[in-house]
């Protein structure tokens, strides 16, 4: 299959609600059972599992079996970047609309995959490009000796390891680039283990709570005092 014919499938697969539903419920990295895919998708078990089979054959899901059940996760980082991209190039709401489709939960602070994105991953990138500690082009990221200082004295250190260190994901709420690869996932196992923030559930939003806002402000400079 060429490339384009294979962009085209891939294209295909994203257009069905009930896919895109599968896949949207996938983007905080979590894995979940067919059941419970069915449900995000407002279909039957039946419906849900020919979807499920396509999606895996595509390559975008990746399935392992645990005693009974069987869970499904994103195959690859590459697949919620691809996923983020398609909603931001989707476009904003329109302006007749009065509030934003995600809620304000959503657009504050969330998961995407395995970083932080919305207000927060957004402003987490720009504190550490703007302090200096980061240099971040289009092709991915390089922590400077201040920043590789920053990240030992937080606990941050990204793995090393055949994955990306750290590159550009386009913020679809915000329109604008939070950090993905080994430093996003990194910042975002951190703030989680730090408690400054925390899951909510059957949501890809995360709470930012009063310990997380005082802790952005002093190591990062970010108010979040709004969010």
């Amino acid at each position: 299959m060429s490339n384009t014919n294979r962009m085209a499938a891939v294209a295909a697969l994203l257009g069905d609600p009930a896919r895109a539903n599968i896949l949207n419920a996938l983007m905080d990295g979590r894995a979940l059972t067919a059941k419970e895919l069915a449900f995000a998708a407002h279909v039957s078990p039946q419906t849900a599992s020919g979807h499920l089979a396509r999606l895996t054959d595509a390559a975008l899901l990746a399935a392992e079996k645990q005693g009974r059940h069987r869970y499904f996760r994103l195959a690859s980082p590459l697949v919620g970047q691809m996923l983020e991209a398609v909603m931001a190039v989707a476009g904003p709401e329109p302006a007749t609309q009065t509030s934003w489709r995600g809620g304000e939960a959503l657009r504050t602070a969330r998961t995407c995959y395995d970083h932080l994105a919305g207000r927060l991953g957004v402003a987490l990138a720009d504190s550490l490009i703007h302090q200096g500690h980061l240099l971040l082009s289009a092709d991915g990221g390089e922590l400077t000796p201040t920043g590789h200082d920053l990240m030992e004295r937080f606990g941050a250190a990204a793995p090393a390891g055949k994955r990306v260190f750290c590159r550009p994901c386009l913020d679809w709420s915000e329109r604008r680039p939070h950090l993905a690869g080994g430093l996003g996932a990194a910042l975002a196992i951190r703030c989680l283990d730090l408690a400054w923030i925390r899951r909510q559930r059957d949501s890809r939003a995360v709470t930012i709570t009063e310990t997380g806002r005082q802790g952005f402000a002093a190591t990062f400079g970010i108010d979040m005092t709004q969010g």
